[in-house]
């Protein structure tokens, strides 16, 4: 853990791959998290409308077991900010959020 889930339009001008590496990147970056457990992934957009002046969008969702702080929760999404802001993106929206999962109803299952 944790899950972070990149959500972009799929008219931005990047590879994806750009994307995962600099979210992941600052999350392992962030030292709140054992390397190994964190997964990052990403999905494009194609049917979105934005309400402000922006072209293009990236959402980061950051779904974590509970534990950390609020202040801990905000330097990483701080950082992930601060992250995707490197990439000198242009005439686009960047958010991103920490959320608690529920860890009583979560289940995972591997299969080697």
């Amino acid at each position: 853990m944790p899950h972070c889930i990149i959500e972009y339009s799929n008219t931005l001008d990047i590879n994806p791959a750009r994307l995962v590496e600099a979210v992941h990147q600052a999350v392992v970056e962030s030292d709140l998290f054992d390397a190994s457990h964190i997964k990052t992934r990403a999905v494009a957009y194609e049917h979105f409308r934005l309400a402000d002046n922006s072209r293009d969008f990236i959402h980061v969702t950051i779904r974590l077991h509970g534990g950390r702080t609020a202040q801990q929760k905000q330097h990483l999404t701080a950082s992930i900010l601060q992250a995707l802001h490197k990439l000198r993106l242009t005439v686009i929206t960047i958010t991103a959020e920490a959320v608690d999962i529920d860890s009583d109803s979560y289940a995972k299952l591997v299969i080697t």
